[in-house]
């Protein structure tokens, strides 16, 4: 899922305001420090003239210079922090300020791999692609806190009920669980509602979770393909729809299916297992159905590695609409 060039200036220019910001408070909280602490000011002329110092030392051939001025700077270090605290601040109240100590407010993280996205930057990429699919909304009304097995019976009750708690067990386990969940069944009976509830859950414990209508989602697949000002966009779309937590694609037989959607959607869900990240489907369509209109291969990746949940039922939007109309 790549970032058009705005939002991805939008991003860095948040992370400069907030290293502009951090320096500033940090400036300030230097100023009232010595303002209360005079001392201080003489301290930190000392570490500078200690390692000139040392350096000189080093030169002229002495080895345990290196290891006299770390002693003498960690007595100053000591020292201010006493100086601090006795004053009233933290003893870590002039270290530097970061929002995400991890990247140091900068976006991106040095790692054996070269360099590379801090989770806080994939946050805020996460948050701005959540909102064009307009999963936070929809997650508004579509969580655990507002579930209600009222308008179940029977056989019906029974398999929302399972369902129910098969969500809970995989958000649970998530961290330790690789599971996939594919819920068919009739029309407005909830499939969707349960693919939202595990999304919410899951994004309020901090994990990263991508959602596409299945027509949004070969739509974009398509445009990415064949547009020719799309192609350079099409590997970082790619990166985030195999490699996010948790993928959701809702509605799936909604799309016009073709063969070019039925080679992505196997491609996703090869590539997905191959990674051990977890995808959610949700369909109208039959088993039957599903396998009719795909190919044998996806049917047999969709029957022997996700749960299958079959929930059946009155359409629960008529049956709001019957109950306020009488």
């Amino acid at each position: 899922m790549s970032l058009t060039n705005a939002q991805f200036k939008a991003i860095l220019k948040e992370y400069a305001d907030i290293q502009d910001a951090n320096r500033s408070e940090a400036e300030r909280r230097k100023e009232e420090v010595l303002k209360a602490i005079p001392e201080l000011t003489e301290l930190d002329d000392s570490v500078s003239s200690l390692s000139v110092s040392a350096a000189r030392s080093m030169l002229s051939g002495k080895t345990d210079a290196i290891n006299a001025l770390h002693a003498r700077l960690a007595e100053i270090s000591a020292k201010r922090k006493a100086l601090l605290v006795s004053a009233g601040f933290s003893a870590n109240y002039l270290e530097p300020i970061y929002d995400c100590p991890k990247c140091k407010d900068t976006g991106y993280i040095n790692t054996t791999e070269g360099s590379q996205k801090c989770s806080c930057f994939k946050a805020r990429e996460l948050t701005l692609l959540y909102s064009q699919s307009n999963i936070r909304e929809m997650l508004e009304g579509e969580n655990f806190s507002t579930l209600s097995y009222q308008y179940y019976q029977g056989e019906d009750l029974l398999r929302f009920q399972s369902a129910v708690n098969i969500c809970k067990d995989f958000t649970n386990n998530f961290n330790q669980d690789y599971a996939n969940l594919l819920f068919y069944g009739t029309v407005g009976t909830g499939k969707s509602f349960l693919s939202g509830c595990v999304a919410k859950e899951l994004m309020d414990r901090g994990h990263s979770v991508i959602y596409f209508s299945a027509a949004t989602l070969f739509e974009q697949l398509a445009r990415y393909t064949f547009g020719k000002k799309e192609k350079d966009s099409l590997q970082d779309f790619y990166d985030d729809l195999y490699s996010c937590e948790l993928l959701i694609i809702d509605d799936l037989g909604t799309e016009l299916t073709n063969d070019f959607v039925a080679s992505q959607l196997f491609s996703c869900l090869n590539e997905r297992g191959l990674r051990k990240k977890a995808t959610i489907i949700s369909t109208n369509l039959s088993l039957e159905e599903i396998r009719d209109r795909y190919s044998d291969r996806i049917f047999s990746r969709l029957s022997n590695s996700f749960k299958l949940l079959k929930i059946t039922g009155r359409d629960i939007r008529i049956q709001k609409k019957i109950a306020q109309n009488k």
